[in-house]
């Protein structure tokens, strides 16, 4: 079912799949979090394959799944910033949690992954985390703020040619937001980490040094021969099924 969340006033795309049928029992939630765009094209086919996935582990597993597109892609409004994605995954938590859910959890890939991780980190409601391919810093980004900018751009997330008012605040958050600094606050609650052995735009070593920072209370799958895209390796869809229905699980 095609939704929108409204985030600082900004309308985000959004698709909710609920389960055909519910018992006496809420089922559980899970947001579901795409990545930055990385394909041919760009901000404006980000996450298109997302409704179906929800779909799919609703169909599976009977949980209430909603999936979005940030801030400046596919038809959401706004311009990308790395804070402003963090709000919007915020405002998607408030959104499936006035759904009526028994419980809410987290589940991202790459970028949406590492900010899976830091909105449950700060979020009590969140009861876990599952991140495919995450980043433990954006360290990378925040190296070359310029540069990243104009791929930004360039990717269509960024759309106002004025936009950012401010480049130093836009690059803080760069440095800023890293989910290795907060992931240690995730646990007890469960925490997924899967990452592909081959993949050559996050490194494997990224999961690794997440799992280390949790002091060795996150569940760590390395996938071989895998690469970036997890969301299409039904490994890795694999473990997030197994992941969610251990959840579910009396």
């Amino acid at each position: 079912m095609e939704q929108s969340i409204d985030s600082e006033g900004l309308r985000l795309a959004a698709h909710l799949a609920r389960p055909a049928a519910v018992g006496a029992r809420p089922p559980p939630g899970l947001v579901l979090c795409h990545g930055f765009p990385t394909g041919p094209g760009g901000a404006a086919t980000s996450a298109q394959t997302y409704p179906a996935l929800a779909d799919r582990l609703t169909t599976e597993t009977g949980w209430t799944v909603l999936t979005f597109n940030f801030r400046g892609t596919g038809t959401s409004e706004g311009n990308f910033s790395l804070g402003g994605w963090l709000t919007d995954l915020g405002a998607a938590v408030d959104r499936l949690v006035a759904e009526g859910v028994s419980g809410v959890w987290l589940a991202g890939s790459s970028t949406g992954g590492a900010l899976a991780i830091c909105v449950a980190a700060a979020d009590a409601r969140v009861r876990g985390v599952a991140s495919l391919a995450a980043p433990a810093t954006f360290d990378v980004w925040a190296a070359h703020p310029r540069r990243f900018l104009e791929h930004a751009r360039q990717m269509g997330v960024i759309h106002d040619r004025t936009f950012p008012e401010n480049l130093d605040g836009w690059a803080a958050e760069l440095s800023d937001i890293r989910a290795v600094d907060v992931v240690g606050r995730v646990p007890p609650r469960p925490l997924l980490l899967v990452h592909g052995t081959d993949d050559d735009a996050v490194p494997p070593q990224d999961a690794r040094t997440l799992a280390t920072a949790t002091g060795g209370r996150a569940d760590l799958r390395l996938v071989p021969g895998a690469g970036h895209r997890l969301r299409h390796d039904p490994r890795a869809v694999a473990y997030l099924l197994g992941w969610m229905e251990r959840r579910a699980a009396p």
